[in-house]
């Protein structure tokens, strides 16, 4: 049983939620060293709603890299993606539903050109979305003259942040109902199937009659559309959109992603695992900032948690190999 477990991905019980077992721990060590803070729900509110944009982000870019390709755009979009809104709604007067469509359009459109360079032209994936979000950086700061632009309407600061269920704000709902369809794609549809098939092995996927090629262009373009939503999240959480922070967003997403992928279903890219892999690191960060860490301390705990993601999850999938 335990091996049919492990071909399946399944894994042992405590294997698979072994990061909300540190998650838990972690929390533990802070409610210990800032009871006053950890000890109140007010805390766990704040970074359940407030961390909703990057969890958004890393949930898209675990789509492509399911099916073994890149998307360093992701957070480029999000960014485009709050600053359209914003430029729209704000300088143009356009009606904010309309704004969100609009960056919505743009991103299949980015994730269409990203998908047409790498399958077409067979430009590797790495390349070509860094090259894309050195693009998309550059329009955001030509459409918002590098400034920031604030008064975006309140009828999505309301929608995103303002009213509670729980005392939490409703982006966190917003980012379980994204988890819950991911999940269901990824588990329940042949898409979602054929994703992780490719991403195992794209020519053993071909020669098995999947059609390779369109798999891949499927997730290069909904990783772009995810990535457009997290970025309506993210200006809807301020109320404002600038040229630089969602860039920021890219490592902490791929820390979340790989750190999620040695969970829930060990040694995959998982919907569930990332959310709690992002959650675990905002807790992490939150804790070392109310404790007085300076400020360099997130880069070397978003980094020193990629690295270790990273390693942890090849080590696991050469152990499951053996396994097997």
């Amino acid at each position: 049983m335990s091996e049919e477990r492990t071909k399946a991905g399944g894994g042992s019980i405590h294997e698979r939620i072994g990061l909300i077992y540190a998650w838990a721990l972690l929390i533990a060590v802070f409610l210990v060293a800032k009871p006053a803070v950890f000890g109140s729900f007010n805390i766990y509110a704040s970074i359940l709603g407030g961390q909703s944009a990057v969890v958004m982000l890393t949930l898209a870019l675990i789509v492509p890299l399911a099916a073994g390709e890149f998307d360093l755009s992701a957070a480029a979009m999000l960014a485009l993606s709050a600053m359209i809104v914003a430029v729209l709604n704000v300088d143009m007067g356009v009606p904010v539903g309309l704004a969100i469509l609009a960056a919505l359009a743009v991103s299949i459109v980015v994730g269409t050109v990203n998908a047409l360079l790498v399958i077409r032209l067979g430009i590797g994936s790495l390349i070509t979305t860094l090259g894309m979000a050195t693009l998309l950086q550059g329009i955001v700061r030509w459409i918002s003259d590098s400034r920031t632009i604030y008064g975006i309407s309140d009828g999505l600061v309301g929608a995103v942040l303002k009213w509670r269920i729980f005392g939490i704000a409703p982006s966190f709902y917003y980012t379980l109902i994204l988890c819950v369809v991911l999940w269901y794609v990824f588990t329940r549809t042949p898409f979602g199937m054929k994703l992780l098939f490719v991403g195992r092995g794209p020519e053993i996927a071909r020669l098995n009659g999947v059609a390779v090629d369109r798999v891949r262009m499927g997730a290069l373009i909904s990783s772009s559309f995810i990535a457009a939503l997290a970025g309506v999240i993210y200006a809807g959480t301020s109320g404002a959109a600038d040229p630089v922070s969602g860039f920021s967003l890219l490592l902490p997403a791929f820390a979340g992603a790989f750190l999620g992928s040695t969970a829930i279903t060990p040694g995959r890219f998982n919907p569930w695992g990332s959310l709690f892999g992002m959650y675990f690191l905002a807790t992490g960060i939150t804790g070392l900032v109310t404790i007085g860490a300076p400020s360099f301390v997130q880069d070397l705990f978003y980094g020193g948690a990629l690295i270790v993601a990273v390693a942890t999850a090849q080590l696991l999938r050469r152990w499951r190999a053996r396994r097997a």
